[in-house]
């Protein structure tokens, strides 16, 4: 059962986490942020990764601790429930058209964290919601899930667009690279026999 739950707890924020890799898509989100909530039940939908949240934050003074911390809980969380990662596909990638806007997203689940963000907002907010912390999402989630990510918004004019595809994009490569390879279900994909380093 690749499932894990995570709990993160400061000063700022208190996090709950649940997802089941191997699910169907289903979501259950309250983190008091309308627009993150709606793109984490995209990022449930289009993964097939069953995915509950609940966060209570210092939205009083602004979104930035709420929305990174649930990036940092939801990547351990993922790491989690990958284990030592035996079995997957390991890469995924995604080309997501949203009307005019076209986003492109390639992951490696290598343990080896980094983000490319070539991403590109023409407004500083999404309602209430900054922008710039888009990036700090996709960067707290790629440290803790253990990704290699690069996000490419290639055109768009629609912000909302522009956001929501970078999410979609990421759950289909997610989608991919999390699912277990049956040719290869016993091994962990990698020359050097574990992930992690350079393989």
């Amino acid at each position: 059962m690749r499932q894990a739950s995570i709990e993160r707890n400061t000063r700022e924020t208190e996090i709950t986490v649940t997802v089941d890799l191997d699910g169907t898509g289903r979501s259950d989100i309250a983190t008091g942020i309308g627009f993150l909530d709606h793109m984490l039940e995209q990022l449930s939908r289009h993964s097939l990764i069953d995915l509950v949240v609940r966060a209570k934050g210092d939205l009083h003074i602004d979104f930035h601790h709420t929305t990174e911390d649930i990036g940092i809980a939801l990547g351990q969380a993922v790491a989690a429930a990958l284990g030592d990662r035996k079995g997957i596909t390991r890469y995924g990638d995604a080309l997501i058209p949203m009307d005019e806007t076209l986003t492109r997203v390639a992951l490696d689940c290598s343990n080896r964290p980094w983000l490319v963000w070539n991403v590109a907002f023409t407004r500083p907010k999404l309602g209430e919601f900054d922008t710039e912390l888009f990036r700090e999402w996709f960067g707290a989630f790629a440290q803790h899930a253990g990704l290699t990510l690069h996000v490419e918004n290639l055109y768009g004019e629609n912000n909302h667009h522009i956001a929501e595809s970078c999410f979609k994009g990421l759950a289909r490569a997610l989608r991919t690279a999390v699912a277990v390879d049956p040719r290869a279900a016993d091994t962990v994909p990698s020359t050097k026999g574990t992930l992690g380093g350079s393989a």
